[in-house]
């Protein structure tokens, strides 16, 4: 590893970032990338998400013409709190029980950016969060990070999937890391466990289906019944892919990071509250929060379609 890759990684770790790689910028992975977006769109599996079509997420040097190279971040956030078990209570997502993840890893890709550019002659580097239009999962891999899963998480030995994801793309030519190989083996417990089907083969996820899209994105009045009645009180994302997973299980850990301990009132909600959220309270509750995302009549949505589901096992038993 030459001084400059050496410097810029050991300034992403003192940043606080838990993990980084580099990867390197051609034709040919740049082409692999777009190829592998390709067919995932061509079946429809992105579902409303029309950004996902974004020419720059298919080519990067759309994003910076004098692209050479992708620095990939990752930083841990799993905290070993349990929702309540009770079925009246509501599920939310492990990575938005605490601050906004975008704020936290934007702030430490803006400081790690800046210091490149005052350090180096001559540097251009765009940093981004999962709302820029680059295939976050394809390049940390390609770095090192972890590998895609079957579940279509990104895993890490040490963390496991509990992680977010950053990059930043600069002109800067650096030694790249290793990419991951891929150590899901012959497990399947994620595709068994999903209740709607949603990772149709091994490491393909259709968004059509996924409990997650569906009490994130998807802005109807009302969800499909064939999401509607498996939905088991999830009301904003879905972690049944993750509670599963080996991986997770035996090697996730404690994040350091102070922000993402969970907020008391996301592990506390019940569907009944939910199902009659105000829009006042839904402005007071999630200021600060990726939940935000997620309007006022959505919570209110998913909650009502856990209540009924649990109304109608309730009346058969």
């Amino acid at each position: 590893m030459n001084d400059l890759t050496q410097q810029i990684e050991d300034r992403a770790r003192e940043i606080g970032f838990h993990a980084v790689g580099i990867a390197s910028i051609d034709p040919n992975s740049t082409q692999t990338a777009a190829t592998r977006l390709q067919e995932w769109l061509s079946l429809g599996y992105q579902a409303e998400m029309a950004w996902m079509s974004d020419p720059r997420r298919q080519d990067i040097y759309q994003l910076m013409p004098s692209a050479k190279t992708v620095i990939a971040v990752a930083l841990n956030y799993y905290t070993p709190h349990q929702r309540p078990a009770s079925p009246d209570h509501a599920k939310i997502a492990r990575y938005a029980w605490g601050r906004d993840y975008h704020k936290v890893l934007t702030k430490k890709l803006k400081q790690l950016t800046t210091w490149l550019i005052q350090s180096f002659d001559d540097v251009e580097a765009r940093y981004y969060v999962d709302t820029g239009p680059i295939q976050d999962k394809y390049w940390a891999q390609a770095a090192g990070i972890g590998w895609v899963g079957k579940n279509g998480n990104v895993i890490n030995r040490q963390y496991g999937s509990w992680i977010f994801l950053g990059e930043i793309v600069t002109n800067l030519q650096l030694i790249p890391s290793d990419p991951h190989a891929q150590h899901c083996g012959t497990c399947t417990r994620c595709i068994s466990a999903c209740p709607t089907g949603a990772i149709t083969q091994p490491f393909v996820v259709d968004a059509n289906r996924c409990i997650a899209y569906h009490t994130i994105e998807n802005r109807a009045e009302t969800l499909p019944p064939e999401i509607a009645n498996h939905l088991q009180g999830w009301v904003a994302g879905c972690d049944i892919c993750q509670d599963v997973c080996p991986w997770n299980q035996r090697f996730a850990q404690p994040t350091d990071v102070t922000d993402f301990q969970p907020y008391p009132s996301n592990l506390a909600h019940t569907l009944t509250e939910l199902g009659s959220l105000t829009d006042e309270e839904w402005d007071r509750s999630y200021r600060g929060s990726a939940l935000r995302r997620i309007k006022p009549a959505m919570w209110r949505r998913n909650a009502i379609a856990n209540l009924h589901t649990l109304g109608s096992q309730s009346n058969v038993n």
